[in-house]
């Protein structure tokens, strides 16, 4: 059994375990964690989780002291004849403590494993739980003698502590943001993170290729290609083409992967896949087009205008590829929606016309269709994450 810290918007990321593992398998524990209960858990895949840990106690109810005496005993005796140097974050989520009170724990075990000749450096705690940053550049959960705890209470009052399995690799994701040759932010900036959790979200790795045929400068083939998935990607720009030609040699050189790919230009509302790509592509995952940028909510009939022109591209889109693509083919879309300033959503009219272009969406157990929204605080235009399937698939 593992628990997962799920992140800024935490719907998103319990959605694509869900996806990945079964509702059967997933559940909520708290309002920022889950877990999931699968032999095949595997974080470094998730793409939005920020923590996971591997459970190590589970208590039926209590406070910050049960945990603190729980974990202290367990440890204490765990660590006391230990040959090498311990490493030891404690992170607490769900509790109404000060970081003072998680030092204490750790001082506390730090004292008892001292006198029994155990060394330990404890991290401090600026909050009550460390930083994703502290957590990886420690290198914590990735070794026995570098160790973070993970105790997190659920509203019922139970307790579940555990060992950390490894926090979000932000270096890594920072580098194939930023060290790939090619980036334009004029197309908008897909962050790998989520374009890995959109390919999450359609399902676990399986047969043929994932196309994306809006590939700006290939994110998602990129964090696709990273999971061993082949790739198609196209562009109605040849320049975005180029770019992401370039930015798919720059991964095989850096990575040393082996996943195919192939990108070429097409308009997506109006491109006509060849046999081979009809009978290969298997799932579809994109970031369809967003309009434009806007650093405060726009005036009625500014966002009229462009809410109308999105729709008339994304549902062109969509009209176009359903007769083209297998019955069984799953899609991941990233829409627009648009923030006014009471925080309310303004979304595309094709969301309620999908039996109309030949799809059905797809509803997921654990997380209602309204939540799918990545966004950042202040961020006008969200992007709605829109799972859907051909509408005569069962």
């Amino acid at each position: 059994m593992h628990i997962t810290i799920l992140g800024r918007q935490p719907a998103l990321g319990i959605a694509k375990l869900e996806q990945l593992y079964s509702t059967d398998n997933v559940r909520w524990f708290s309002q920022q964690t889950a877990l999931v209960d699968s032999p095949d858990f595997d974080f470094e895949t998730l793409g939005g989780s920020q923590k996971a840990g591997r459970v190590v106690l589970e208590l039926d109810r209590g406070n910050w002291l049960t945990a603190s005496r729980q974990i202290v005993q367990h440890y204490t005796a765990k660590w006391r004849a230990s040959e090498h140097k311990i490493t030891l974050g404690i992170s607490a989520y769900g509790f109404k403590i000060s970081p003072r009170d998680v030092q204490k724990t750790g001082l506390l075990i730090k004292k008892k494993l001292r006198d029994s000749g155990t060394s330990l450096r404890l991290i401090p705690n600026p909050e009550i739980a460390l930083n994703t940053a502290t957590s990886h550049h420690n290198k914590l959960g990735l070794s026995p003698t570098k160790v973070e705890l993970l105790v997190v209470r659920a509203p019922n009052n139970r307790i579940i502590i555990a060992e950390s399995v490894g926090a979000q690799n932000i270096t890594a994701l920072a580098a194939r943001d930023q060290a790939r040759p090619r980036t334009d932010a004029f197309v908008g900036m897909l962050p790998p993170k989520l374009a890995r959790m959109m390919i999450n979200l359609s399902g676990d790795t399986k047969p043929g290729r994932l196309w994306d045929p809006f590939c700006g400068t290939g994110t998602v083939l990129q964090e696709a290609r990273l999971k061993g998935i082949n790739v198609y990607g196209s562009d109605l720009s040849q320049k975005m083409v180029d770019y992401a030609t370039e930015n798919m040699q720059w991964l095989d050189n850096k990575y040393q992967i082996n996943p195919q790919w192939q990108v070429f230009q097409a308009d997506a509302t109006a491109v006509k896949l060849n046999a081979v790509q009809k009978s290969e592509i298997t799932r579809i995952v994109c970031e369809a087009y967003l309009g434009q940028p806007f650093s405060a909510p726009p005036k009625p009939a500014k966002l009229t205008a462009v809410r109308g022109n999105c729709n008339h591209i994304i549902s062109q889109f969509l009209a176009n590829i359903r007769p083209q693509i297998n019955p069984s083919t799953t899609l991941v879309v990233a829409a627009p929606a648009w923030r006014d300033h009471s925080g309310k959503f303004t979304h595309l009219p094709l969301i309620d016309q999908l039996a109309d272009l030949g799809y059905r969406r797809l509803h997921l157990n654990l997380v209602s269709d309204e939540q799918l929204l990545y966004y950042r605080e202040n961020q006008v235009v969200a992007r709605e994450i829109l799972l859907l399937k051909p509408h005569d698939e069962n």
